[in-house]
This record gives C-alpha cells, sequence and structure tokens, in this order.
C-alpha cells in the first residue's frame, strides 16, 4: 500500500507563485517577517507565503491554527477576501488582518494583538 505523502498536495503553479512572492515581499511582509521569523514571537513557529489549498497565505502558524494577512487598500471590504476567510475558518483556521501601515507604524500593538490571538488559542 503506497504510503500518503506527509505535506499537502499544491499545485506546481501556484507553489512557484509563493516562491516569488517570499521573495519580494512588500515593506509590510518583510517588516512583518522580521518579526515572526525564527520562532522570535513567543516561541511560536510561523511560515511566510504558504500555499494552502488554492490560497497563498501570508503569515501561519499551523500550531495555534492563525493566518495573518497584511494588506493594502486593494483588499478594503473584498468580497473575495470574505470569501476566502470563511474557507479557511471552516478549516479551522482564525485570520487576524493588518493594513500595511499598522505594521510598519504600530508593530508594537499589530504583536501584542497576534500575541492575544494565540493566547485565545
Amino acid at each position: 500500500m503506497p504510503q500518503e505523502p506527509s505535506h499537502r498536495q499544491v499545485p506546481k503553479h501556484l507553489r512557484q507563485f509563493a516562491k516569488n512572492m517570499r521573495h519580494k515581499p512588500t515593506d509590510a511582509e518583510a517588516a512583518m517577517w522580521r518579526l515572526l521569523r525564527e520562532r522570535r514571537l513567543s516561541d511560536f513557529k510561523f511560515r511566510r507565503q504558504t500555499p494552502f489549498k488554492n490560497y497563498i497565505l501570508d503569515f501561519v502558524c499551523f500550531e495555534k491554527r492563525l493566518v495573518i494577512e497584511i494588506d493594502g487598500s486593494q483588499h478594503a471590504e473584498s468580497q473575495s477576501d470574505t470569501a476566502r476567510d470563511a474557507i479557511l475558518a471552516a478549516e479551522g483556521f482564525l485570520i487576524a488582518r493588518y493594513w500595511n501601515n499598522d505594521v510598519l507604524q504600530q508593530s508594537t500593538s499589530v504583536l501584542e494583538d497576534i500575541l492575544a490571538k494565540l493566547a485565545g488559542r
């Protein structure tokens, strides 16, 4: 009997797109990654630009099922984001969205909010 792969199957084009996004982050995504990488936030492991189903998650802590999205103004009142969030919530994820400006100008407040969400999981 063949053994199932330990990772989720992701279409090659989506994996490549995520890889490209990791190499060209926005200023806010780069700033957030500096704060989250290498278990810097209370020893929680985060991954960045991670393919999941048909989506790419900006940052995700699989242990706590927390997705962090860093958004610009193009995401204001986005119906596709609402649908995406519903699908992720059905998979057991909590989605935390922060504006680019908040990450860049109020990173301490953003981190405190993320820690509170992690503690609640």
